[in-house]
This record gives C-alpha cells, sequence and structure tokens, in this order.
C-alpha cells in the first residue's frame, strides 16, 4: 500500500495529475512488490540494477523522472539539489555488482524524492 500525503484541496489538476504519476512512478520501482510475511517491500529499480551498466542507468534515467516533475513544479533548487543526490547515491551505490540491488532494494532513492515533492506541497 503506498503511503502518501493527501492532496491539498487547493492544487491545480494538472499538479494533481503530475502527483499521481510521480506516486505511480515511485510506487514501481521502489515498493511494487511486498515479500511475503514482511512488510519490507522494493520495486524495479533493485531488479534493473541486476543487469550490467545499462540497468543502472536505465534506473536512473527514470528516477530523474520525478526530479523533472519536481522542477516543474517549482521546488526550491535546494530541495531539487536533494533530490539529485539521492538519485546519485542510488545510482552509484546499486553500480556494485550484486550488493548495489540490495543497495537499491534499500536505499529508495524515488520514495524519498516522491516524500520531497509532497513535503513542497
Amino acid at each position: 500500500m503506498m503511503e502518501h500525503l493527501d492532496i491539498p484541496d487547493d492544487v491545480s489538476n494538472d499538479r494533481r495529475r503530475s502527483i499521481q504519476r510521480v506516486r505511480t512512478v515511485s510506487h514501481l520501482l521502489d515498493e511494487a512488490v511486498r515479500i511475503p510475511g514482511t512488510n519490507f517491500r522494493f520495486g524495479l529499480d533493485p531488479v534493473l540494477g541486476l543487469l550490467p551498466v545499462g540497468g543502472d542507468l536505465a534506473s536512473a534515467m527514470i528516477s530523474l523522472y520525478i526530479v523533472f516533475e519536481g522542477y516543474l513544479m517549482d521546488v526550491p533548487r535546494r530541495t531539487l539539489a536533494r533530490m539529485l543526490t539521492n538519485v546519485l547515491i542510488d545510482t552509484f551505490g546499486g553500480a556494485v555488482p550484486v550488493l548495489g540491488s540490495l543497495f537499491d532494494a534499500g536505499w529508495k532513492a524515488n520514495k524519498r524524492n516522491r516524500k520531497l515533492l509532497e513535503k513542497h506541497l
């Protein structure tokens, strides 16, 4: 189940749709699958990371979509910098063979960036 803040009533329909897209991407990359018998969730990010080189780059490109949506929503530069840092940590941490996918499963840069974006609202 996705945890998130309710979207305030005064948010425009365009922004509302953007936030929903960000939530969907974040969920798919970081929380789409729950390990049975636990509360631990993971998504496509660590799975893509199993593909040598290209998997981590593909994941990073998708993760940058959330940062781009933040830019379009006039998120402060400091917050955008934090979001970019999360993506960089995820990309370089995930580049380590096998252990990188475990790192990706725990770091959840997209979930972190979604929360930063929602906090901006």
